[in-house]
C-alpha cells in the first residue's frame, strides 16, 4: 500500500503507482486518479491529522518515486518506462515551482539523476524526437547558472551561500559528466538536422528548439571550474575535454556555419557569447603564436617555473624541520641585545634570538590584527587565463582564424546595431561585445596583421562606444552598490578593449601602406583633439577607487595612459606638428563706438597771431571807447619783489586775460602799469606767440 494525498485528505493504493500529488506546499495539480486507477479512501478523524507529518519526507519520497519510473540502463542501451515522457515533465513543473532553497534542483543534484539517466537518454533516443526535445528542456533547467537563479546576486547570508555553493557543485558535476563526446555528437546531429530545413520552411518549433541547444551548450560551457581541480598548464582540464568534444563531434564547424549565413543573424549575438565562453581561458597572444612544435620561450617558461616549483619546495621543507627542531627553545640560552635600540625607558632592547637583518625584528607578532569590514576589503583579481593542452591549442586556433577572416566584422556589426538601437538593452550583450573586440583584436595584431580582418571595429565611433560604456560602468558602480564586482569586471573589459583598440593603432602606423597609415592618422586626430576622447583615460585614472577595483585594473589602467601618452608624443612630434589641445576663448573688452565727426564738431584750424589780433583788436576798441574800465592795481609796494620784476608778472597777466578775451580787465591793467613801462615795453609783452 502507498499513501496518496488528493485535495489534502490521504489515500492509499494497493498498486505500486508512478506518482501522486498533493494540494499543499508545490505539488498542487491534481488528479483524481492514480495511474493504475486503484484510489481508496480512508476515514480520518480530522483533514488536519496529516499535517504532523513531514513535508520534506513527503516531497523526498514524491520525487524519488517519479525518478524510480524514467527507466533502466543495461550496460549497452537505455530502456524507457512506459511513463517516461509524462515523468520529465513532471520534473520540468517541479522545478518551475521550486522553493527559494531550491530544494527540489539540490534533491536532483544529489540524487545525479542526470548522469545516471538523463545523459543516456539524450544519447540513446535521439530519434524519438518528442521526448527528445522535452529532455532538452529539462536539461536546460538543471544546468542554469546559479547566478542567474539567485538573481545575479551572490548571497551574503551564511546559510544562503551554503546552498548556493552546493547547487555550483551539483553544476561542476554536471559539467564532468557532459564530456561525453557522444552526447556532442546527438546534439549536433540534432541541430545539422534542423539547419539543414530552409529558413522560411522551418517553423516556429523548429526555431525555438535551435534556440535551446544554443542555450544548452552556453550553460553548459558558463558553469566555473572546480578550485579543487585545479591543473598545470598544457594539462586538460574539464572545460578543455568540453571543448574538445565539440571539435570531435562538429559543433564547432556548425557555429562557424551559422555565423557565416546571414539568413541565421538571430543566433549570432548566442553564438557570440558562445565563442567567448569557449574562449575565456586562452590568452590571445600565446593561443596566436602556438604551433606543433615549442618554441625556444615556451622551454624557458617551463624550466624556470619547474625550478621555482624546487625551491619552494625545498623552503617549505625547511621550514617544517626548523619548526618542529626549534619548537623547544630554552629561554635560559641567553638573550640578546639589539645595538642603537631603546626599550620602554632608558633599557636596551632585548630580544631572545639572534637576527641576521634588522627588518626581521617586528614588534607587532603578538598584536590582534583587526579585521576590515567587508565594505572595505580590496576586490580580488580573478585570473582566469591559462594555458591548455596543444591538441585544445591548436583547434581554437583554426578557429581563430577561420572566424577573423570570414565572418568577424559581419558579425561585430549586427551585435553593434543590437545594443545601440536598443540602448535599454541587456547590458551582457555589450559586454560580449567588449570582449571578443579586445581578443580578435589582439590575436590579428600577434598572428598575422592585416588591417581589413578587423575594419568594422577601428573607427572614431567604436573609440566614442567604448568610451560611452566606462562611463556607464563607472556610474554603475556608483549606483548599484549590491553588485559592485560585477561592474567593475566590466569596467575592466571596456579598459582592456581600449587599450587594445591604442596597440592596434600603432601597428598601423608602422604599416607599409600609406592608406593605412593615413586612416590611423584621421582617428588619432579625432581622440587628440576632442575634448572628451582626450580626457577618458585621465578621468579614470582620477577615479580609481582600490575598494570597488581591482589591482589588476590598476595595471591595465596604468599601461593604458602610458600607451596613450606615448602616442600624443609621437604625434605631436612627427612633422613639426603643433597640437592646439584648447581653445581659450578671450574675453572681449567693450570697446566705445566713437561717434562720426559733425560738422559741429571739427574743430577748425589754428587762427595765426595776425588773424587772432585782428579780431581781438576790434573788439578792444570798443571796450575803450563804451565799456567801464574797473581799477586795478598792477603793483604791490610791500612785497620785496622789485618793480621791474612785477612789470613782467603784470605784462603776463595783461597777455593772459587778452587770451581769455576778458579784455576790461586788460585794459584796466594796462592803463594802471602804463606810467611805468615805456612804449616799447608794452609792445614788448603784448601777444606775438602761443604759450
Amino acid at each position: 500500500m502507498k499513501l496518496l494525498l488528493k485535495h489534502g485528505f490521504p489515500f492509499y493504493c494497493d498498486v505500486y503507482h508512478d506518482r501522486y500529488y498533493c494540494n499543499t506546499g508545490l505539488l498542487c495539480e491534481l488528479n483524481s486518479h492514480c495511474y493504475c486507477n486503484t484510489l481508496y479512501a480512508t476515514s480520518f478523524p480530522s483533514p488536519l491529522a496529516f499535517l504532523s507529518l513531514d513535508m520534506a519526507d513527503y516531497l523526498s519520497a514524491e520525487l524519488t518515486a517519479t525518478c524510480a519510473v524514467i527507466g533502466y540502463f543495461d550496460g549497452t542501451t537505455y530502456h524507457l518506462d512506459k511513463n517516461c515522457l509524462d515523468v520529465i515533465k513532471d520534473l520540468i513543473r517541479y522545478l518551475k515551482r521550486d522553493d527559494d532553497t531550491h530544494t527540489i534542483r539540490r534533491f536532483l543534484g544529489q540524487t545525479r539523476l542526470l548522469q545516471t539517466d538523463l545523459v543516456k537518454i539524450l544519447v540513446h533516443h535521439v530519434e524519438n524526437i518528442e521526448l527528445w526535445d522535452v529532455l532538452l528542456r529539462l536539461l536546460i533547467n538543471l544546468t542554469s547558472s546559479a547566478f542567474v537563479i539567485y538573481n545575479e546576486q551572490i548571497p551574503t547570508e551564511k546559510t544562503t551561500y551554503s546552498l548556493y555553493q552546493q547547487i555550483v557543485s551539483y553544476l561542476q558535476e554536471y559539467k564532468a559528466a557532459l564530456t561525453d563526446e557522444n552526447v556532442w555528437v546527438a546534439v549536433a546531429g540534432r541541430l545539422g538536422n534542423l539547419l539543414n530545413i530552409d529558413s522560411t520552411e522551418r517553423g516556429e518549433e523548429n526555431e525555438l528548439t535551435i534556440e535551446r541547444i544554443l542555450v544548452f551548450i552556453r550553460n553548459v560551457l558558463q558553469v566555473p571550474p572546480n578550485d579543487n581541480d585545479k591543473r598545470a598548464d598544457n594539462d586538460a582540464t574539464v572545460h578543455d575535454e568540453i571543448l574538445f568534444a565539440f571539435h570531435a563531434s562538429g559543433i564547432v564547424d556548425i557555429l562557424l556555419f551559422i555565423v557565416s549565413n546571414n539568413k541565421e543573424q538571430q543566433y549570432h549575438m548566442q553564438i557570440l557569447e558562445i565563442i567567448s565562453l569557449m574562449l575565456r581561458e586562452q590568452n590571445a597572444s600565446l593561443l596566436a603564436a602556438s604551433g606543433l612544435q615549442r618554441s625556444t620561450a615556451e622551454r624557458e617558461n617551463d624550466e624556470a617555473s619547474l625550478v621555482a616549483l624546487r625551491q619552494k619546495e625545498l623552503r617549505e621543507k625547511m621550514d617544517k624541520v626548523k619548526k618542529y627542531a626549534g619548537s623547544r627553545h630554552s629561554r635560559f640560552g641567553g638573550t640578546y641585545v639589539v645595538q642603537n635600540m631603546k626599550a620602554t625607558g632608558e633599557n636596551q632592547m632585548i630580544c631572545h634570538k639572534p637576527y641576521q637583518k634588522i627588518e626581521a625584528l617586528e614588534f607587532g607578532t603578538n598584536k590582534k590584527r583587526v579585521k576590515r569590514r567587508k565594505d572595505k576589503v580590496s576586490l580580488q583579481d580573478t585570473k582566469e587565463e591559462r594555458t591548455s593542452a596543444l591538441s585544445v591549442r591548436l583547434f581554437l586556433k583554426e578557429f581563430c582564424v577561420e572566424f577573423l577572416s570570414g565572418v568577424y566584422n559581419s558579425v561585430m556589426k549586427f551585435t553593434r546595431s543590437c545594443f545601440i538601437n536598443d540602448p535599454q538593452g541587456q547590458a551582457g550583450e555589450t559586454a560580449v561585445y567588449l570582449w571578443a573586440l579586445r581578443f580578435f583584436m589582439e590575436f590579428n595584431r600577434h598572428y598575422k596583421f592585416q588591417v581589413k580582418y578587423v575594419s568594422e571595429t577601428i573607427s572614431t565611433q567604436v573609440f566614442y562606444l567604448v568610451q560611452r560604456q566606462m562611463e556607464q560602468y563607472y556610474e554603475m558602480i556608483l549606483v548599484d552598490k549590491k553588485r559592485i564586482p560585477l561592474w567593475s569586471r566590466r569596467l575592466h573589459l571596456a579598459l582592456k578593449a581600449y587599450q587594445e583598440l591604442l596597440n592596434t593603432l600603432m601597428i598601423m602606423d608602422k604599416s607599409t601602406d600609406d592608406g593605412v597609415k593615413e586612416s590611423s592618422k584621421i582617428i588619432k586626430s579625432n581622440i587628440f583633439y576632442v575634448p572628451e576622447y582626450r580626457e577618458t583615460i585621465l578621468s579614470q585614472l582620477l577615479c580609481f577607487d582600490e575598494v570597488k577595483m581591482s589591482r589588476q585594473y590598476l595595471l591595465d589602467l596604468i599601461t593604458t595612459v602610458h600607451i596613450f601618452l606615448k602616442m600624443l608624443e609621437h604625434f605631436c612630434q612627427k612633422g613639426q606638428r603643433h597640437l592646439i589641445v584648447q581653445k581659450v576663448k578671450a574675453k572681449r573688452r567693450k570697446v566705445k563706438k566713437r561717434k562720426k565727426p559733425t560738422e559741429e564738431n571739427v574743430t577748425p584750424a589754428a587762427p595765426t597771431l595776425d588773424e587772432r589780433w585782428d579780431i581781438v583788436s576790434l573788439e578792444l576798441s570798443a571796450v575803450m571807447r563804451d565799456a567801464v574800465i574797473p581799477v586795478v592795481v598792477p603793483f604791490d609796494a610791500t612785497l620785496d619783489t622789485p618793480i621791474d620784476d612785477q612789470k613782467t608778472d603784470a605784462m603776463k597777466k595783461i597777455q593772459k586775460l587778452m587770451r581769455q578775451r576778458n579784455l576790461e580787465q586788460a585794459v584796466g591793467l594796462l592803463q594802471k602799469s602804463g606810467p611805468r613801462m615805456t612804449a616799447s615795453e608794452k609792445w614788448t609783452y603784448f601777444p606775438r606767440k602761443n604759450s
